[in-house]
């Protein structure tokens, strides 16, 4: 690999832990929308609490996961 195409992979997976991390947040934001207001269902919904909780176990989990699948294996 040259280095310009490493350079290029590692910033993609830079942006894409970043991307899962704001995804996660925007669910959360979503299920809290969902779940205490009336924007989207008249009175609320018990829907969104676990659309909440899975976003805020998803933005801590996701980029961990993200970064184990693409450590590098240390050197012998």
């Amino acid at each position: 690999m040259s280095r310009e195409i490493d350079e290029a992979t590692w910033r993609n997976r830079f942006i894409m832990i970043q991307m899962s991390r704001i995804g996660f947040t925007i669910m959360v934001f979503l299920g809290l929308v969902i779940w205490q207001t009336d924007k989207i269902v008249e009175g609320g919904s018990i829907i969104g609490f676990p659309i909440a909780l899975i976003g805020v176990i998803g933005s801590f989990l996701a980029p961990k996961w993200l970064a184990r699948k693409w450590r590098t294996p240390p050197a012998p």
